[in-house]
């Protein structure tokens, strides 16, 4: 009879884990240098190799190396577009509730309440007021009546920011990417 062989338990030691390289993203820029916006490696490498996009150079970040079975290639942190037209045509949104509530962050612009929010035109339309960005904000219930049929001024209310138009999305990247930049640490 053969002797019982007794079964070890394999401890697997637990592996330093990093993320993914696919899961990293790279900053895409328009062919004349406008940060448009922020893809994954997995879309980057595909405008790498079709020769939509071309690598950056901006700072001594090296960026990432992907590999296949036939090729290695190295994915900047930062690309730009070789092709096409990115600045699409791009429309101010109407005015209504929906796009005016999204400007002005959901919050009253009188008093910053969360709550029971309408919309309200600073010089009142029965006052020749029109229905445009600059002339229209959030306000609370109750701080749309206080005001009433009034300019804030008579009102004695005073307006938390000035209102205007929403801003083209690849401008307001730019703006947040070129902000960060300065701020950045490496600096």
């Amino acid at each position: 009879m053969k002797p019982r062989q007794s079964i070890q338990p394999v401890i697997l030691q637990p592996a330093v884990l990093q993320p993914p390289v696919l899961q990293n993203s790279v900053v895409v820029f328009s062919k004349n240098y406008l940060p448009v916006s922020r893809i994954n490696v997995k879309r980057a490498v595909a405008l790498l190799v079709t020769g939509q996009a071309e690598p950056l150079d901006f700072s001594s970040a090296v960026g990432w190396i992907v590999r296949s079975p036939s090729v290695a290639l190295h994915v900047p942190e930062h690309i730009r577009l070789t092709i096409g037209n990115v600045e699409r045509s791009w429309k101010t949104p109407p005015v209504n509730r929906r796009e005016v509530f999204r400007r002005d962050s959901h919050t009253c612009q009188y008093c910053g309440s969360t709550r029971k929010l309408t919309l309200d035109h600073i010089l009142p339309r029965s006052r020749g007021g029109q229905h445009i960005w600059n002339n229209v904000v959030a306000a609370c219930e109750r701080c749309n009546s206080t005001k009433s049929d009034r300019t804030p001024q008579e009102a004695g209310m005073v307006l938390r920011a000035k209102p205007k138009p929403p801003v083209h999305p690849a401008i307001a990247f730019a703006e947040q990417f070129w902000k960060a930049q300065e701020f950045s640490p490496d600096n």
